[in-house]
């Protein structure tokens, strides 16, 4: 269940990252639509502890340093590998499609970084963004790492809603996808959650984390492309992490070769 003051909160961060300007009480009142009393509250309380100032007197609030040093700090305890970068960096350059990094979170795939396509027509992703996990290639692909128990544990907890068109609807649904992606070497989703999005994932073990990375794009785009853009994930990996790494997280790795 969602908390709304917190609820707020992210949206009021995520208002100044657009603005990119100071703000007064009346400019976010208008914004929200906010109470003017519970809008005073929240900036007095950020301002109080040091997370809102005002660069110029009675010109606005803006977000304070203070939280990206706090960003700066917990980034240091998981930051993203040279290796997932190199990765992230040269499929972009390989395939010209948006390509991102996930990790799983519960019944979510979330994506850790994101490297957007250059073409004017792409798939727009942002780090920090959630999918489901049952119903994505990026999900599935981080599920197929874990214990058959512990699949069917997450599984059991999911509640199955029609997302798009080839949404797996049931546990058998998405057993059976899993396990086709393991058997190709490559997870795929073609308006599985996002209509007329396409796109093919692979898992890489990066120190002691699991995570996948995915190459997604328009349907027309890259439906015909996914033995291509999985192929380009393995062998980039294999040149990353060594030749064996994907053959030790997948089933019948040589077959897409």
């Amino acid at each position: 269940m969602a908390v709304k003051q917190i609820e707020n909160l992210l949206k009021l961060l995520e208002f100044f990252a657009e603005r990119k300007n100071p703000a007064t009480l009346a400019d976010v009142v208008a914004h929200f639509g906010w109470a003017r009393s519970s809008t005073f509250n929240i900036l007095t309380t950020l301002v109080e502890n040091g997370y809102l100032y005002e660069p110029k007197a009675r010109a606005g609030f803006y977000p304070s340093p203070r939280w990206l040093q706090l960003a700066h700090a917990m980034a240091e305890g998981e930051p993203i590998s040279e290796k997932l970068r190199q990765l992230l960096a040269e499929l972009a350059d390989q395939t010209g499609e948006t390509i991102w990094i996930s990790a799983s979170s519960g019944q979510y795939a979330v994506f850790i970084e994101v490297v957007e396509s250059k073409a004017n027509v792409r798939y727009t992703a942002k780090a920090g963004k959630r999918v489901p996990i049952h119903a994505t290639a990026s999900g599935q692909a981080l599920l197929s790492q874990l214990p058959e128990h512990d699949l069917g544990v997450l599984l059991r907890k999911v509640s199955f809603e029609r997302y798009s068109t080839n949404t797996p609807m049931s546990i058998p649904e998405v057993l059976e996808q899993i396990e086709a992606g393991r058997r190709r070497g490559w997870f795929a989703s073609a308006s599985n959650y996002s209509p007329d999005l396409g796109g093919v994932a692979v898992p890489v073990i990066d120190g002691r984390r699991t995570y996948s990375v995915t190459v997604a794009g328009p349907l027309y785009r890259v439906r015909d492309k996914c033995v291509e853009h999985a192929t380009c994930i393995h062998k980039t990996i294999s040149r990353i992490y060594g030749p064996g790494h994907s053959r030790a997280t997948l089933r019948n790795y040589n077959t897409i070769l």
